[in-house]
């Protein structure tokens, strides 16, 4: 089974960590809970300028090897793998980005796992490597199984009519329709664990 698996909120806490970041930067006190977008700068209230600075340090090394790991997440796929699954993490990161998030990747145990930074929305995108991929790119690889917390990257499934997606539980989805039946809320690892069921 081939197996898409998200970088952030999904393999670690970004959004907690951006939620300090916030705070430190531009004295916007907007906790976890209380961010209900995906866009962080409708969510923290961020003109263009604080936006591109705001995104700018939450990409900076030292923060992006900063980020907690998700509970049970390294542990899952490495059952997976073990399983014989074929598992990729597939992230919008810029690719500017990627030296860290391998760094980060390997430090928690998940060395045997490919990363692809993918030009998901068209910003903040830097570099064409074999680790960066286009849309067009993208398009030609086919998952089984993903597990996605952003209700703006369910429209990278479409090609994909029985794709099984796990949605991890987080603020910013939880108001969020999901396209169609195939769509399961998890809460954490354990669950997404139990709903795959491989």
């Amino acid at each position: 089974m081939k197996i898409y698996v998200d970088f952030d909120d999904c393999l670690c806490e970004t959004a907690r960590s951006f939620s300090k970041l916030g705070m430190e930067m531009f004295g916007k006190d907007v906790p976890y809970e209380k961010i209900r977008f995906f866009d962080l700068d409708r969510s923290f209230s961020l003109n263009s300028e604080q936006f591109e600075k705001f995104m700018e340090r939450g990409h900076e090394p030292d923060v992006l090897l900063s980020y907690e790991e998700t509970p049970g997440a390294s542990e899952v796929i490495n059952e997976w793998i073990a399983e014989g699954h074929d598992v990729n993490i597939i992230t919008g990161r810029p690719f500017s980005s990627y030296g860290p998030s391998r760094q980060w990747l390997d430090e928690h145990g998940l060395e045997a796992v490919p990363m692809y930074c993918l030009n998901k929305y068209g910003d903040r995108f830097y570099g064409r490597n074999s680790y960066s991929l286009e849309l067009e790119d993208y398009y030609r690889m086919k998952f089984d199984l993903a597990v996605e917390d952003s209700p703006k990257a369910f429209k990278f499934f479409d090609h994909l009519p029985d794709l099984k997606v796990m949605v991890f539980d987080r603020p910013w989805n939880r108001e969020c329709t999901f396209p169609n039946a195939n769509y399961t809320r998890c809460r954490d690892w354990e669950s997404i664990r139990r709903t795959a069921g491989l």
